[in-house]
């Protein structure tokens, strides 16, 4: 049997430094913009790809079911990145990188809000869909990793989680979400 207990401790506290690192001020500007987008009934549209698809996913299910539960006015969240056959028909017919901008083009409104998570911060793809965001009148949100990327510098609001390691990026943007729906539903009162 092999003694991996080396490496756990030290995974175990490169995570706890990042979410020492983190700013809470990012944090809380983002959930603001969320709330403020339900109380005003805006659609808040969500990608990425890979493990961010999945937190994407994650996000869309713990705020239309999680958070809106008990509320009277609950979270409109869709995960651009949940309907395969029509990203396959984008991504044949039209290309990869417009796989999020194009049902963008067919749903958002000014003043919705454009979620993209990219741990490189430099997907294509979720460029598209913030920089379409931006020109549009909505309000666009990145989680990142890394340096942040192209797509740190387009968002209006961003939550930085800064570190060279997908896993950790892609851990710590899990719990953003886990965080916003524990205090956004009410839980920590």
């Amino acid at each position: 049997m092999k003694n991996y207990m080396e490496q756990i401790k030290k995974y175990l506290n490169m995570e706890q430094q990042v979410l020492e690192s983190l700013i809470p001020e990012e944090i809380n500007d983002v959930m603001n913009v969320l709330e403020d987008a339900r109380l005003h009934n805006r659609r808040i549209f969500i990608c990425g790809n890979g493990g961010s698809a999945s937190t994407a996913s994650h996000f869309e299910c713990d705020f239309n079911k999680g958070i809106s539960y008990d509320q009277d006015v609950k979270y409109d969240f869709e995960c651009l990145s949940d309907n395969v056959p029509m990203m396959m028909a984008i991504a044949n017919d039209i290309g990869y990188d417009d796989i999020f901008i194009t049902p963008l083009k067919n749903k958002m409104k000014p003043n919705d809000v454009v979620i993209g998570i990219s741990g490189s911060g430099n997907s294509e793809n979720v460029c598209k869909a913030l920089e379409y965001a931006n020109e549009k009148g909505a309000v666009s949100v990145a989680l990142v990793g890394y340096d942040g990327g192209r797509i740190k510098k387009m968002a209006k609001h961003s939550i930085h989680v800064n570190i060279n390691n997908m896993q950790i990026v892609e851990d710590v943007h899990l719990i953003m979400d886990h965080l916003m729906m524990y205090i956004l539903s009410g839980m920590m009162e």
